[in-house]
């Protein structure tokens, strides 16, 4: 087929500026590209392959002619938008939790599911959260093996996650506490400059947050298998950008850390780094920027005999979000 036209909706935020910049790195093969943004970014001119683009205000119109839609947008957006775009013809790749657990759209990382995406009633794909998806990659790789019983996970992450805004806050907490003057807590719900916090919204039901209870669901979709058990504990820590995880595995079969390490040695989408006797793991500052999905510290659970314990690091804005986005988009069958 003829190369296709591509839009950006939300592409004056971190991640939507994110997905330019990973369509021009992968030299993703388009006809034309649209970037679309909310009235009050519209006129923002952002860099593409040497040219200037102009972000124009979203409408039913600029989508005409648009093959590929890249949402990054926020849920109540994509709610509005996302079918809006369909209905005129483009497959939405959507970057908020809004079409997630719906059963008529395929929640897809593509070296985990791929397959999911040839089915999409609503002509809309949801990328997971991006906890979610630097989680399945390392995975997969075990579950194909052994059916995984059990994960229990502990996420350190970044800020970035939360987009522009809260970046420039962190900064200022960080310049305050520099500087010995009050410092601001607002904007990211108390103070995370040299601290941690767990400030999304909270389920009072179960005692879990919002960001743990996507983990749960959400992996249970993408691998196929509702009774996998997910516990999950979300932390913010004070990195700009890259977000790790703690993860222990329980599969049917036990399994040593060195089938382990073979399985994801020659996985899609993983890099091992791994000599933790001379201080080798992965690490955000490593992450950051790149596209892997990093796994170090691969060791059989102590406390669990024939499970298996992994750090995991990946670039959030990246895979976890615009890379995951734009591999959905190469690999589709239009």
């Amino acid at each position: 087929m003829t190369e296709p036209n591509v839009a950006i909706l939300g592409a004056t935020g971190v991640v939507g500026r994110a997905m330019i910049e990973v369509l021009e790195q992968r030299q993703f093969p388009l006809s034309r590209l649209t970037l679309l943004a909310s009235p009050r970014s519209a006129g923002t001119k952002l860099s593409f392959r040497g040219e200037e683009l102009e972000v124009q205000a979203v409408s039913e119109e600029l989508f005409e002619g648009v093959d590929i839609a890249l949402f990054s947008a926020g849920s109540g957006t994509s709610k509005e938008w996302a079918p809006k775009a369909a209905a005129k013809g483009a497959v939405v790749i959507d970057n908020s939790s809004a079409w997630r657990m719906d059963d008529a759209c395929p929640l897809v990382v593509p070296e985990v599911n791929m397959a999911a995406a040839k089915e999409r009633p609503r002509g809309i794909i949801a990328n997971p959260n991006c906890s979610t998806i630097q989680m399945v990659v390392a995975l997969a790789p075990l579950h194909r093996e052994s059916r995984i019983t059990r994960v229990v996970v502990a996420t350190y992450q970044a800020i970035s996650g939360s987009g522009k805004d809260a970046i420039e806050a962190y900064r200022g907490q960080e310049k305050a506490l520099v500087e010995g003057t009050e410092v601001e807590t607002d904007a990211l719900q108390g103070q995370l400059a040299r601290n941690c916090l767990m400030h999304w919204s909270r389920d009072e039901a179960s005692g879990y947050q919002e960001e743990e209870l996507k983990m749960v669901h959400e992996t249970r979709k993408i691998l196929g298998d509702s009774e996998i058990r997910v516990s999950p504990t979300a932390v913010r820590v004070p990195v700009i950008n890259g977000h790790a995880e703690a993860v222990t595995v329980e599969m049917e079969s036990p399994m040593t850390a060195a089938r382990a390490r073979e399985l994801l040695e020659g996985a899609d989408g993983v890099e091992i780094v791994d000599d933790f006797a001379n201080g080798v793991y992965p690490t955000p500052v490593q992450a950051s920027g790149t596209d892997p999905v990093y796994v170090g510290r691969i060791r059989e659970d102590v406390g669990n005999p024939g499970g298996i314990q992994m750090w995991v690091v990946a670039d959030n804005l990246r895979k976890g979000a615009a890379l995951n986005a734009v591999q959905i988009a190469e690999r589709l069958s239009l």
